[in-house]
């Protein structure tokens, strides 16, 4: 029986907190207690009550993330540095909607990539038999 293959639009306009979650390899409750201490992160909710996620604000998930995990900031300091970067007009050209939604896309395929690879790492080898 041939196997039903879901073709995603490449660019999604809104993505839950578990899709982004598993993206940025963050629990969904970490990404809660951030949208409480950073006011510039305020995610839409559904009529069901669930956050989406737009691509600016994955983008800015990426750079807390990068600050808080990657420099070792503080909550305060990533604050300030956030701040700084909103004042000083940057000599880099910024990422837009459609970049960083191509950014996101390559991150959902890394990560499938990854978990592809520790699963033949995990597989058994299989055995040949020889005849003699």
């Amino acid at each position: 029986m041939p196997r039903k293959t879901v073709i995603e639009a490449p660019e999604k306009p809104y993505r839950s907190i578990s899709e982004v979650s598993e993206l940025l390899d963050i629990k969904p409750h970490v990404l809660r207690y951030w949208e409480t201490q950073f006011a510039s992160l305020r995610p839409r909710k559904n009529r069901a009550g669930n956050r989406m996620y737009r691509p600016d604000e994955i983008k800015l998930l990426y750079t807390i993330k990068e600050l808080l995990y990657g420099r070792r900031y503080t909550i305060e300091g990533a604050k300030r540095s956030l701040q700084a970067e909103k004042k000083q007009p940057s000599g880099q050209l910024e990422m837009g909607f459609k970049d960083a939604g191509r950014k996101v896309i390559l991150d959902e395929i890394r990560s499938e990539l990854v978990k592809i690879a520790t699963k033949l790492k995990e597989a058994p080898p299989k055995r040949r038999v020889l005849r003699t």
